[in-house]
């Protein structure tokens, strides 16, 4: 019988795609010494602890063009998320009559967005994959028309871990003169990207997972060809240029209206100061070993299948399984309520992907690394999902 002494066991928390925990002590302490220690606004006063807010938003900034190579740090903007970001460089960038290529297995922070789009008179055509997830480049080619604008991708999928060639199209896109948009919510800290040699116009990212921020902080990133090709569409108070009504048309106040997040960037920077000193190839590299460790666990495990990818080459550490034996909710309910083992079932928010991956409408059930978990957390998974499939064989 599975274990039912839920008090005297581990929680093992495997939803690090959604978000990660825990997060390095660093950042909770960064949060809260911004909010008793400094507290202020920026842009709005010119007392000690204003400026003291506005070097480390700007240090940030810094350290965030540095950590993706970007051309500027000014063009570093800071939103509430990655689905705020893509909406802004979506919305702000296509118009009625434009045409955009995006992935078979992008999530729903650009499907919806894109449907959206499509009722004004945007077209978006899908880069077919394959049903472990990977991209077929050699069909993007025969996507392109003569109006077409971008190509927009996630990085890496968020319900297989499968990555993306980004490199690849992102060279697709500039022989082709088009903005290539890259979404990095699922890679942003523990896979290297950079905009330069990945060509990238529109970087997205969000602070709350691999890199390690709180909840609440995002942006984007983009190239000093894009600034004048994106309409703001939000807009009010910066700080600057008060004499006018009128947007500022400089970076990145033009795209940076109202109250920042500033506990939040606080939160972000610490992150990205842990992730520098552990080193990002530490990283993958440990999460790379958590996840072969599950997926030759799995493979020995009568009645359960990896959704995707059956190695560690060319995906994340996001596995996705699913079985014919129990419904996937039910099996998630117990892993949690008697082995304290925290997962994600269902459709991700990537209901394309899933009908991509042949596990549409069920879903999957979904377990991802973080810098954190360890061996014993991966076993002791493996072992409850064992002793759980027992029963209903």
């Amino acid at each position: 019988m599975y274990n039912t002494e839920q008090q005297h066991i581990e929680s093992i928390y495997l939803d690090n795609a959604s978000t990660s925990f825990p997060k390095p002590k660093s950042v909770p302490d960064a949060v809260y010494s911004y909010i008793i220690g400094v507290g202020v606004n920026i842009n709005r006063g010119i007392y000690s602890t204003a400026h003291s807010a506005a070097d480390m938003v700007f240090e940030c900034r810094e350290m965030l063009k540095t950590f993706f190579n970007a051309d500027d740090c000014r063009n570093v903007v800071f939103t509430q998320n990655i689905t705020q970001s893509l909406n802004i460089i979506l919305k702000g960038l296509l118009k009625p009559g434009d045409h955009i290529i995006c992935s078979a297995m992008e999530h729903n922070a650009v499907m919806r967005p894109l449907r959206q789009l499509e009722k004004i008179g945007i077209q978006f055509s899908r880069i077919p994959c394959t049903t472990d997830g990977r991209l077929l480049t050699d069909e993007v080619e025969g996507l392109l028309r003569p109006n077409t604008k971008a190509v927009v991708m996630l990085h890496a999928s968020n319900v297989c871990g499968t990555v993306m060639p980004a490199e690849e199209i992102g060279a697709f896109c500039q022989r082709h003169r088009l903005k290539f948009i890259l979404d990095t919510a699922q890679t942003a800290g523990v896979i290297p990207v950079d905009m330069q040699k990945m060509n990238i116009d529109a970087l997205c990212f969000t602070g709350h997972k691999s890199l390690l921020g709180p909840q609440g902080i995002g942006g984007f990133i983009i190239k000093n060809s894009m600034v004048g090709d994106i309409d703001p569409i939000l807009s009010g108070g910066t700080g600057s240029i008060s004499h006018t009504e009128d947007i500022p048309d400089f970076m990145p106040d033009r795209f940076e209206p109202g109250t920042m997040n500033l506990p939040g960037i606080a939160g972000l920077k610490a992150g990205l100061e842990f992730i520098t000193e552990q080193g990002i190839s530490n990283i993958r590299t440990h999460e790379a070993a958590l996840t072969a460790q599950f997926i030759d666990g799995v493979r020995k495990i009568p009645h359960l299948r990896v959704v995707g990818i059956e190695d560690t080459e060319g995906r994340t550490g996001t596995v996705s399984i699913t079985t014919d034996v129990t419904d996937l909710a039910q099996l998630a309910f117990i892993l949690d309520s008697h082995y304290g083992i925290q997962t994600r079932v269902g459709l991700h928010c990537a209901p394309n992907a899933h009908k991509t991956l042949g596990t549409y409408p069920s879903g999957t059930i979904r377990f991802s690394f973080g810098i954190f978990n360890k061996e014993h957390q991966i076993e002791n998974a493996l072992t409850a999902l064992k002793e759980v499939l027992r029963q209903w064989k």
